[in-house]
């Protein structure tokens, strides 16, 4: 059994109303097809299929604001409700309360953890996959100048980083790349090439790039994916170029299925907060967020079963891996 995790930052579901949400008029065949011709919309949600489930979940967690990253992400990679524990949501980089949470307790940061004292400590996907053999990887490189930055301490991991670090998990860089063990952020590489001006970054179209991402899901149980871009273009509420951007993930979904074995694993596609889904705010929003479990039926009726919230996507990850 595999599982892949490709996490979509900031992504909600939203209105069906071309004047704010991209999602009502990007060109997404992949995703008409996975959702038989209907967009990824709130009204389409819930939806089921022999290919793939759709489930709207909650990103508030009963506290009230908006939905931050790094409580979501953390509570999407734990089961834990940071900001339930914490009392408020919190983002974008984890507070130091969450960032102690993924490092073992001692005497020195019991005072800082003090809020969190009732659970155990690093229970994410990437821990609890190692303590029981499993394989598990984050397939995101990362640039020289991130490595160089996070060692002189000039930048802070963000919570899925630091997550899979502190399981003992190496990030990939520059090199894994370029050899074809990694991908990056932006799925295609086009961004080290214009923004990083790392000149020998392979380019691949976004086709390519899932077909990239599930040969090296292949090499392991659990692997995860995080795109940022979709927070990032979401806050720019630039119309044109969220749409774009929705158009490349359904190319990458495209060269995903196109190379996914779904008999051998399933594909979980979710956000930890809404965002790009409503372009007449910069803000997030307090929209749920969709969930997408693409997958033998057995697998899809489990998650249908088992998942309400981003608080249920951990536990049903390790309940799948665990069969």
């Amino acid at each position: 059994m595999k599982i892949l995790f490709l996490f979509l930052d900031g992504v909600g579901l939203g209105e069906d109303d071309a004047s704010k949400n991209p999602f009502s008029s990007a060109h997404t065949p992949i995703i008409n097809h996975l959702l038989a011709g209907k967009k990824l919309l709130a009204k389409n949600s819930p939806y089921f299929s022999p290919l793939c489930t759709l489930l709207s979940l909650d990103a508030q967690m009963g506290v009230a604001g908006l939905p931050q990253s790094a409580t979501g992400q953390a509570t999407l990679l734990t089961g834990v409700n940071f900001a339930k524990r914490l009392g408020y949501h919190f983002g974008p980089k984890p507070n130091p309360e969450i960032k102690m949470y993924f490092q073992p307790r001692n005497a020195s940061n019991t005072q800082i953890s003090a809020g969190l004292d009732d659970i155990q400590s690093n229970t994410s996907i990437f821990s609890q996959l190692f303590h029981a053999g499993k394989t598990a990887s984050f397939l995101n490189a990362y640039p020289s100048v991130y490595f160089q930055k996070i060692n002189s301490g000039k930048r802070n991991h963000s919570v899925i980083p630091l997550a899979a670090t502190s399981s003992g998990i190496n990030l990939f860089n520059q090199n894994d790349l370029i050899m074809d063990r990694a991908l990056s952020a932006d799925f295609t590489g086009q961004g080290w090439h214009d923004h990083l001006n790392i000149s020998d970054t392979p380019i691949l179209d976004p086709v390519q790039a899932g077909i990239r991402l599930a040969a090296l899901s292949k090499n392991y149980h659990f692997s995860m994916f995080e795109f940022w871009e979709s927070d990032f273009i979401g806050h720019k509420q630039n119309f044109s170029n969220a749409i774009r951007l929705i158009e490349k993930i359904d190319l990458v979904l495209k060269g995903l299925l196109s190379n996914w074995d779904m008999e051998d694993g399933g594909i979980l596609i979710t956000s930890d907060h809404g965002n790009l889904e409503d372009l007449t705010t910069r803000k997030h929003t307090k929209n749920c967020v969709p969930a997408i479990f693409i997958g033998a039926p057995a697998y899809q009726q489990k998650f249908s079963q088992r998942v309400r919230s981003i608080v249920d996507i951990a536990p049903f990850i390790i309940e799948l891996l665990s069969d």
